[in-house]
């Protein structure tokens, strides 16, 4: 479900992509079946143009990869968690306004 700008983070390339990054990461934690994942989608897809550059957007799906979801303790989706040099900054949870995300994002990369 990742559109133009988001990227799709998998098992695979979570740490390369997420923990190892040299700039900050959002990655939304979703699942296909999950309606406030899909309502949060064109948020994301927002701020993946508004931020190109400085910094990577992305989704996880939780279902397909949950030893990451289990490993930062996703009880609940949509969870949207600001990284920054591998480290958590923000989390939130639920359907989450894009002035907040955005605001977390440009606290991130400053």
């Amino acid at each position: 479900m990742a559109s133009e700008g988001v990227l799709e983070f998998t098992s695979e390339n979570f740490e390369a992509e997420v923990l190892q990054s040299d700039t900050p990461v959002l990655v939304d934690f979703w699942a296909e079946w999950c309606m406030p994942c899909r309502m949060l989608a064109p948020t994301i897809a927002e701020l993946a143009g508004e931020f190109a550059g400085k910094a990577k957007i992305g989704k996880l799906d939780t279902d397909a990869n949950r030893e990451i979801a289990e490993k930062y303790q996703i009880s609940a989706i949509p969870t949207v968690i600001v990284f920054r040099a591998g480290e958590v900054l923000n989390k939130f949870y639920g359907l989450t306004s894009r002035d907040d995300l955005a605001s977390a994002l440009s606290d991130a990369a400053d």
